[in-house]
C-alpha cells in the first residue's frame, strides 16, 4: 500500500520541485516510478506521433512530479508529519493537500475495481487509503466548523 500510494502521488504532486527519487527508496517502489516515466515518454511520443508538437520528455516532465514519492512513502509507512516534513522543502499545506487527494484517487480507483469486478485491485486501494489516512493530515480543521 505505501508504495502504491508513493507512486500515485508523482501524478498529484503539481509545485515544482528539485528532488530526485531517494536512494533510501525500495528498488520495486524506484523501478515503479521508472515505469510511469517510461509511459509517460511513450505517451508524450503517441501524442507527437498523431501531429501535437510535443516533446515526449518535456511531456513527462510536466505530468510526473517525484518530489513527494519519498515524503508520501514514509507518511504511508507510519512515520510522524514533523519528520516527514525534514524530508522536503515542499510546504506543510502542499503535503497535506496531496495527501488528501491522494485519498480521494484511493477511493476512485477502490470504486472503479469494484465496477469491473477486480476485488484484488479493490482490496490494494482500501488498504492504501487506510495507510494514509491518520493523524494531522485528515484532522478536522480548526477553521470550519
Amino acid at each position: 500500500p505505501a508504495e502504491i500510494v508513493a507512486a500515485l502521488s508523482a501524478l498529484l504532486f503539481q509545485e515544482k520541485s528539485d528532488e530526485d527519487l531517494d536512494s533510501e527508496l525500495p528498488e520495486r517502489l524506484v523501478s515503479s516510478c521508472d515505469r510511469i516515466k517510461n509511459i509517460a515518454i511513450m505517451l508524450g511520443q503517441r501524442q507527437k506521433d498523431f501531429g501535437l508538437p510535443i516533446d515526449p520528455l518535456e511531456f513527462c516532465a510536466t505530468s510526473l512530479k517525484m518530489g513527494l514519492v519519498h515524503v508520501v512513502y514514509e507518511w504511508a509507512c507510519g512515520v510522524p508529519f514533523s519528520s516527514i516534513c525534514e524530508l522536503t522543502d515542499v510546504q506543510e499545506g502542499s503535503i497535506v493537500r496531496c495527501i488528501t487527494r491522494l485519498d480521494e484517487l484511493c477511493r476512485e480507483v477502490r470504486n472503479c475495481a469494484r465496477v469491473v469486478g477486480n476485488p484484488t485491485l479493490y482490496i490494494k486501494m482500501e488498504a492504501a487509503s487506510e495507510a494514509i489516512k491518520r493523524d494531522i493530515v485528515f484532522a478536522s480543521s480548526l477553521y470550519v466548523s
